[in-house]
């Protein structure tokens, strides 16, 4: 059984299971039906009464019969699985909806359908469905749901018939399953400006070929629908066929938001961790930033990117946003701590070229991690840091990364180097720091600061 597909019961296990797996279907009723008939046969036999030996055949064969019916009737019953949607915020539901199709031509008996689900998405959902015609249908839901992200097996789903009587009970699994991704909550972030150009026209205003002259100008092919202005004379007549120019082609404002994932950096588990905090803020900054025609990417402390294909790794436009969106969405649900001790790897990552607005979360640092940070704002546009207060969100450790009472200076660290840094204690909002992040840059460019940044920056 597949999601927005049809699948069989499994008939191949079941004849290789032949007649025993049959009767082991048979419930007490059926068990009791069979010793009967047997024991009236055997005293039938020893008395002598051949009305007796009647009551007993019947008895006796009246649950195999059920059992034969039954056995053959399974190979008959389709089913399918539709979620909708496949792909949902933790704390919301979604609709799983099942259907069973009778493909035979005799109606069925009882039917009892379970799906197997996780228990972190609710109960194990359970429907009867009293009889289904030759040829019929019946379409049943529940609903899922979780406060925790990750990717979720539904089924396979079981499907339990009984014969009228109640004599026999088989149980059969449909083979296929389908995955339900919880992914990270995403918050509404507002659309503040970061200072810089207006978003579109890219990193301190590059641009992908230069058009400053004849000699500069790259020619193409002409292509069906060109305009004949663009034609290049000097360049058709070199190659023998009409050649345009190209037209400028400005890069997408760009947007890259670094998560930690260090074990040691976090502290506690579970849906309010700080962990789980950082991750629903990398997601809710992808979204935000996609939304305001940003082309983005993951990076984490491992130095993996998602995309990792694509122009220097970033989304591109159009629907393949919409592909990387999905793909950074499946990366957050399931990602986990790394085992990693510094930033040393993201820091390489980073260093290849400029990022544009560049958005960090970062566990606690301790003074060495804070200067590798602080070096990737070398490369960067705009640079905001999100630093986990550990002191609220749990207790440290003795490995840790280092005293709480050092976060000031580590901010201090990120603010010379032209980071916007902030502390993020436990229960505080993301929009509220969002906000409050243009505000301290708005500040600082207007009183000159060391560290604030001038124009030719990307905003959000």
């Amino acid at each position: 059984m597949t999601s927005g597909g049809t699948g069989h019961t499994d008939a191949d296990r079941g004849q290789q299971g032949g007649i025993r797996a049959a009767l082991a279907g048979l419930t007490t009723r059926g068990r009791s039906f069979l010793a009967a008939g047997v024991a009236a046969a055997v005293c039938a036999y020893v008395l002598g009464q051949a009305d007796l030996l009647r009551v007993g055949l019947l008895l006796a064969v009246l649950p195999l019969v059920c059992t034969a019916v039954l056995h053959r009737t399974r190979y008959r019953v389709a089913g399918s699985r539709r979620l909708a949607p496949a792909r949902v915020p933790a704390s919301s539901e979604a609709r799983v909806h099942l259907r069973m199709d009778n493909v035979s031509r005799l109606p069925t008996g009882l039917l009892m359908l379970q799906d197997r689900v996780p228990y972190v998405l609710g109960p194990r959902p359970r429907f009867v469905l009293d009889r289904v015609e030759a040829g019929g249908r019946r379409e049943v839901s529940y609903r899922v749901r979780s406060d925790l992200r990750g990717r979720y097996p539904l089924g396979p789903l079981q499907l339990r018939l009984t014969d009228p009587f109640g004599m026999c009970e088989l149980t059969r699994s449909f083979s296929a399953h389908d995955i339900l991704t919880v992914t990270p909550r995403v918050t509404s972030l507002p659309p503040v400006r970061l200072t810089g150009e207006a978003k579109g026209y890219g990193d301190g205003r590059q641009r992908s070929l230069a058009l400053a002259g004849e000699d500069d100008v790259i020619p193409r092919g002409y292509r069906h629908g060109d305009d004949l202005r663009r034609v290049h004379w000097r360049s058709t007549a070199r190659y023998g066929e009409l050649m345009v120019r190209r037209e400028e082609q400005p890069q997408r404002a760009r947007c890259t938001v670094l998560l930690d994932t260090r074990g040691l950096a976090f502290h506690g588990a579970g849906p309010d961790s700080a962990f789980e905090w950082a991750v629903a803020g990398a997601a809710s900054v992808l979204v935000h930033m996609l939304e305001r025609g940003f082309s983005v990417r993951l990076v984490t402390d491992d130095g993996r990117a998602v995309p990792s294909e694509g122009a220097d790794g970033f989304a591109a436009a159009g629907q393949e946003s919409a592909e990387a969106a999905g793909l950074m969405m499946d990366t957050l649900a399931v990602i986990d701590h790394s085992d990693g001790t510094d930033l040393s790897r993201a820091y390489d990552l980073l260093r290849g070229g400029n990022e544009g607005l560049l958005v960090a979360f970062f566990g606690e640092l301790d003074e060495e991690q804070a200067a590798v940070a602080a070096k990737m704002r070398r490369r960067s546009g705009a640079a905001l840091a999100f630093l986990v207060d550990g002191d609220t969100w749990g207790p440290g450790t003795p490995d840790g990364p280092g005293p709480a009472g050092g976060r000031q200076e580590r901010l201090r660290t990120l603010r010379e180097a032209g980071w916007t840094a902030l502390s993020a204690p436990r229960g505080a909002l993301l929009e509220d720091l969002w906000r409050q992040a243009d505000r301290d840059r708005a500040h600082l460019a207007a009183t000159g600061a060391t560290g604030a940044t001038t124009g030719g920056e990307s905003g959000s």
